[in-house]
């Protein structure tokens, strides 16, 4: 579908300067990376990153999963009304999973929007914001199948030492809670061969790290007719040499079997870490959520991964207050999380999304209901939290240092990075030790541990040894390319566009 619809858009005054652009990205680690695809997409185009200030064109990539989705959104594009008002030549577009869903209906309630595209087609961005210039009217054009599939677009990646890569886009699965089959359609796998090579690139490129991305990665090779292709991926990754962690996210319960942990267990660069969605403890309403597994399946899963790796850290998803969840079923779920032992968890209050089965189930359960309830999942899981992490305690662990520091980082100066098993780590350098760069390795042990972080202050420079590698050479070529002086080896002068690194948030949603 594709309509013109009239805007209030002024043309720019020609200028020498490059248009500036900023994304601004809602939701999953999907979102995440499609977002670099539409970075990639503009700067392909000629457009170059904000830098503070006020940006030619912002673009919105949605999340319609959550209930106040929408409501997000049509705030952040009321805030931006004034702004476009008084800079002439301003362009904001909309993608994404809320932009598939509401089509028009976004243009109808925010007339100054000049570009809304959907999930099927993120590679027409350049050209809606291009014929919306031109033609001073919003374009709006939804695809109900995919265009292209988006890893072959350009891509800015956000971090030089890890990145995304797409194994399959879409998803068979029937959840009744769940919107994004029919907003991402029908699984859709990409051939081994693409996405070993694109993970080559990256390492090429100084990568250290990759996570594998799916709605659902453990039925990638439905498409191909082959049932153990995740793991034999897993394999296959092990042998490219200098990629030195290797995650995923996210793997479905019910099709989740031996041969992926087996591959896990087997594979020297495949993380001590799991994220297993469990969504509810009660056989009753995972029934209900057309959820084809039950809590001794789940259970008996983690059973399996921790028999091979012993330290892995499982996180998860849950779901509080489903339509027709009772106290009963609700202590299911505390049961099976106080069994579960998760290293954390993303928590969610049902909340009924339009198109969705579930919203149109009898026994909607009250808000103050959902939120007591919410309230005691949280609280036994922060205690879980915080002992598995003081288990921690003594262990000598390999951080993979970020960019990204804590809130009290000015106050310690600790810098910050993830262990193997993904848990995060603040660290303090040793008076006359070398300081790790993002992209390096330092090996320090565990001093502090909390629910949701661990800290290490080594004493001396004898305990805490530093491994420079080739993702922090990496960095230090982005640094000087991002200050417009071209590192050695470097290819260009681009900046960075802010969209997060992967990693699986300690704290929950």
């Amino acid at each position: 579908m594709s309509l013109t619809i009239p805007s209030p858009t002024v043309a720019a005054t020609p200028s020498a300067e490059p248009r500036t652009y900023q994304v601004r990205t809602f939701g999953c680690q999907m979102n995440v990376h499609d977002s670099e695809r539409m970075a990639g997409l503009l700067e392909e185009a000629g457009y170059v990153p904000a830098d503070g200030e006020v940006a030619d064109v912002v673009v919105f990539n949605t999340c319609a999963v959550r209930e106040n989705a929408d409501n997000k959104l049509y705030g952040n594009l009321g805030q931006l009304r004034q702004v476009k008002e008084a800079n002439p030549g301003m362009q904001i577009a909309v993608g994404g999973c809320l932009a598939q869903k509401d089509r028009e209906t976004i243009v109808k309630k925010a007339p100054w929007v000049d570009a809304v595209f959907g999930t099927h087609n993120v590679g027409a961005l350049p050209a809606l914001l291009n014929r919306a210039r031109h033609n001073n009217e919003a374009q709006l054009e939804i695809l109900e199948s995919l265009d292209v599939f988006p890893s072959t677009l350009p891509t800015k990646r956000d971090s030089v030492y890890a990145g995304w890569v797409s194994i399959s886009v879409g998803c068979n699965n029937t959840c009744t809670f769940c919107i994004v089959p029919s907003l991402r359609g029908k699984e859709k796998d990409r051939r081994p061969g693409e996405i070993l090579a694109e993970i080559q690139a990256l390492v090429d490129d100084g990568a250290v790290e990759v996570t594998l991305l799916g709605q659902n990665v453990n039925s990638y090779g439905v498409e191909f007719g082959d049932r153990q292709a995740f793991s034999k991926l897993l394999r296959a990754c092990g042998e490219i040499e200098g990629l030195e962690r290797v995650r995923f996210t996210s793997p479905h319960p019910a099709a989740f079997t031996d041969d992926v942990i087996d591959a896990m267990a087997e594979t020297h660069n495949a993380m001590p870490q799991l994220h297993m969605p469990l969504q509810s403890g009660s056989d009753k309403v995972l029934k209900d959520m057309r959820r084809s597994y039950r809590s001794s399946k789940f259970l008996g899963i983690l059973d399996k991964v921790r028999e091979r790796i012993p330290h892995a850290a499982i996180t998860t998803d849950i779901i509080v207050g489903f339509p027709g969840e009772t106290e009963e079923d609700f202590q299911a779920t505390l049961d099976v999380v106080e069994k579960s032992r998760f290293a954390s968890a993303f928590t969610f209050q049902y909340s009924k999304r339009p198109g969705t089965p579930a919203a149109n189930l009898p026994e909607q359960l009250p808000k103050a209901v959902v939120q007591e309830r919410y309230e005691r999942l949280t609280a036994l899981q922060d205690r879980i939290a915080a002992e598995e992490n003081a288990k921690q305690l003594g262990r000598k662990v390999e951080v993979l240092v970020t960019a990204q520091s804590g809130r009290k980082a000015g106050e310690t100066h600790r810098l910050s990075g993830r262990s193997k098993d993904q848990r995060l780590v603040h660290f303090s350098v040793p008076t006359g030790a070398e300081t790790p760069r993002p992209g390096d390795f330092v090996t320090v042990t565990i001093t502090e541990a909390a629910a949701f972080h661990l800290v290490a202050d080594p004493a001396t420079v004898e305990e805490y040894f530093l491994r420079r590698s080739r993702a922090g050479d990496a960095w230090d070529r982005s640094q000087a390319d991002s200050c417009g002086v071209p590192a050695a080896g470097s290819a260009s002068g681009k900046t960075g566009v802010s969209l997060g690194m992967p990693s699986l948030p300690v704290r929950r949603a």
